[in-house]
């Protein structure tokens, strides 16, 4: 989770960066789904103002990736520490249902990581979904309460079980057992995601070494002698085989020999492993992130996952425009490729809205208020990405700003700011405008409030505003040119 994590001691020796889990929902559980075509990521960027939130991004490949949304989150919490990191994608095996779950944590508050690890939050951040576009409002699962001690609840993954007809929904946390304070695996199992069985200890290595990022992908037909193979960071990337997610694992090894480790002997010290599978064939890739040199996830791929000497290192990826922290992976069907895509996949240009009335002045945002000025320094706080409405209306616009991807223009109480989406749908509705001809002049534009179409966007004293238009002042004041 961080690279102080490395540094605690004893008590907190498992790897820091949370991990990255994927859904893993193999080709012989999905079969009632259409093929794959393409893969989404989704993931967080880091310890900035909006970076430890939900993001998106999409590849064809599975090795090139490209940020959506404009590069900026497409999912907010607003539960919990206001924060989250680490999100799982899971599938129903039916694939009529999607959930994220992620880790309520947010250090950009001024979080410490011992804080965080030994006083931290207990829950999980849970969102649902029936089409991977329109997600249901954040809520905490209080999973690690039950466990004596617990001092978080970090890097939550989920698995469909077959053999328990169930999700098997795993994280780390640090705790004290047999007079050993580190992290260990827990797990509980659930069928709704708001229903969950007391927690049970799942996965724990000797001594004080603990462990964290653990994640488990299935593959079709026993490739390699398993169903099963998960990879953790415990000091090594350690990679363990099964045929059963709760049953008995066998140790295949590490990838020490490749100059990968997870901070013992050295290397290119790695974690957050995220498995994938390439789509229409055997062959798979796990991710790993290189957050020692701050390089990012970089690919080693493998058709034979038997054993940990069959990867190989994969040089050809591209990771896109914003860097990704640990996320995961779901393989997409074409339904749900275009449904993701058309939502989030649009790259808006960059524009300037111009006032009518004082040419030489633009809407900007200056400490989040939203004005118009001229000579506007930084020249970002005037652009903005002019994108589909967030209240999904046909025919109508938001304004997302260039410099703080994922906040828009909104109104409240009449009055403008810039913020960011918080996902609800008073938030989308405020910050969501018809473009219609100007008032003043029909070769220009002005923007009609969604929520309160009597209203329109106007500046008054070069600060904007939501006003209804009853005269000619009025109407030049809300009169904009949209401008390269």
């Amino acid at each position: 989770m961080s690279r102080a994590l490395h540094r605690v001691g004893a008590l907190l020796a498992a790897a820091c960066l949370l991990f990255a889990s994927w859904s893993a929902v193999s080709p012989k559980e999905a079969a009632a789904l259409d093929p794959f075509t393409g893969y989404l990521m989704a993931h967080f960027t880091g310890e900035s103002a909006t970076g430890e939130q939900i993001y998106f991004a999409h590849s064809k490949d599975g090795l090139h990736w490209t940020d959506l949304n404009n590069g900026g989150p497409v999912l907010l919490s607003t539960v919990g520490t206001r924060g989250v990191r680490d999100p799982a994608l899971v599938r129903s095996p039916a694939g009529d249902r999607y959930w994220i779950v992620a880790t309520d944590l947010r250090i950009a508050s001024g979080t410490s990581w011992s804080d965080a690890a030994n006083r931290g939050s207990t829950s999980l951040v849970v969102w649902e979904s029936t089409d991977l576009v329109n997600w249901s409002a954040p809520r905490l699962v209080n999973v690690a309460g039950g466990i004596s001690g617990a001092g978080n609840a970090w890097a939550p993954e989920a698995i469909w079980n077959p053999a328990t007809n169930d999700y098997v929904v795993y994280w780390a946390t640090n705790s004290a057992r047999n007079g050993v304070t580190k992290h260990r695996i827990w797990y509980v199992r659930t069928s709704d995601f708001r229903s969950f069985t007391a927690p049970q200890l799942y996965i724990e290595r000797g001594g004080s070494q603990g462990l964290i990022d653990t994640q488990i992908v299935e593959v079709a037909g026993s490739v390699g002698g398993y169903r099963y193979y998960r990879a953790s960071a415990d000091g090594h990337i350690t990679i363990e085989a099964s045929n059963s997610v709760l049953g008995s694992w066998t140790t295949l090894g590490n990838l020490s020999h490749m100059g990968i480790s997870n901070g013992t002997g050295g290397g290119n010290v790695v974690e957050g492993p995220m498995w994938a599978q390439f789509n229409g064939r055997n062959e798979w890739a796990l991710w790993l992130d290189q957050f020692a040199t701050g390089r990012g996830y970089m690919p080693i791929v493998s058709t034979n996952l038997g054993s940990t000497q069959n990867f190989r290192t994969q040089s050809n990826y591209a990771m896109g425009g914003s860097r990704k922290r640990h996320g995961s992976i779901l393989n997409l069907t074409a339904a749900e490729e275009s449904r993701v895509l058309a939502r989030w996949g649009s790259s808006a240009p960059i524009n300037r809205i111009q006032s009518y009335n004082v040419q030489d002045r633009y809407v900007r945002h200056a400490d989040y208020d939203v004005r118009i000025d001229a000579n506007v320094s930084p020249a970002q706080d005037a652009q903005f990405r002019i994108v589909p409405g967030l209240a999904g209306a046909s025919g109508t616009v938001s304004f997302q700003s260039v410099n703080f991807p994922g906040y828009y223009l909104r109104h409240y109480g009449f009055d403008f700011r810039l913020e960011a989406s918080d996902g609800t749908s008073t938030f989308a509705g405020d910050a969501t405008f018809r473009q219609v001809a100007g008032l003043a002049s029909s070769s220009w534009a002005s923007f009609q409030s969604y929520n309160y179409p009597d209203r329109y966007i106007r500046h008054y004293n070069y600060l904007l505003r939501l006003d209804p238009i009853t005269d000619a002042q009025g109407r030049s004041d809300a009169t904009f040119r949209v401008v390269s």
